[in-house]
């Protein structure tokens, strides 16, 4: 998979997609980065990219027409899925993540300042939001992003069965999880966990993924 990046601040990416899980992907090429900063786009002398809105108000507006060399500017961009990072775009969720990990190629356009020329949304397939608040600009929500689709990429994780019991990957929250030692500070063990038997096992694991969901996301289970 390939995800292209228009940012005016490419270098916010580099300490977070160059370490751990992320950084083997682009190792074993199973993902690869690229970054276009759309200042370099500008056509003024300055080298702006925004200017005040028509109609008055506080704040700057980016412009269309960087944005919109830079992106025409990316091989592929034609046939890649173009996604535009706002506060009113679709709340992106893991059945959003699944979708795009399918993908050959992405692209994904970060403002800042106080928003967009309307006229960039023309450019984009679609708009997604990762929750119901303001970012200063959307490298955040594009690394979330990056994040959650990088580990449904297959070999990013080896085993599929590293993410299929995660938390919302079935409409549901994840089961309780435990490891060495037994007992600590008088906390212990399920003892139906040391048992061995695997079909117990797996019928407390999916009684506690409906009893956790329940109490802490009931509007889960009303889809």
């Amino acid at each position: 998979m390939k995800i292209t990046v228009l940012t005016l601040f490419p270098e916010m990416f580099s300490p977070v997609l160059n370490e751990s899980i992320i950084k083997r992907a682009q190792e074993n090429s199973l993902i690869e980065f690229s970054f276009v900063n759309f200042r370099d786009f500008s056509t003024n002398k300055h080298k702006t990219v925004d200017d005040t809105p028509y109609g008055g108000g506080a704040g700057m507006v980016l412009s269309v027409e960087p944005i919109y060399h830079a992106l025409k500017s990316i091989e592929g961009n034609e046939n890649a899925l173009k996604i535009l990072l706002t506060p009113q775009g679709k709340t992106f969720k893991q059945a959003t993540a699944k979708e795009l990990a399918l993908k050959e190629h992405i692209i994904m356009i970060c403002g800042h300042y106080e928003g967009f020329d309307e006229r960039v949304r023309e450019l984009v397939d679609i708009e997604l939001s990762i929750g119901d608040y303001v970012l200063t600009g959307g490298e955040i929500a594009a690394l979330t992003i990056i994040d959650s689709v990088t580990r449904l990429i297959p070999g990013v994780l080896g085993s599929p069965e590293s993410y299929e019991h995660d938390s919302f990957y079935t409409d549901s929250l994840d089961y309780p999880q435990y490891t060495k030692p037994r007992e600590f500070m008088g906390m212990k063990v399920p003892d139906v966990l040391l048992s061995g038997n695997h079909q117990e096992i797996a019928k407390w694991r999916e009684e506690m993924k409906l009893k956790k969901t329940t109490e802490r996301r009931p509007d889960l289970l009303k889809k």
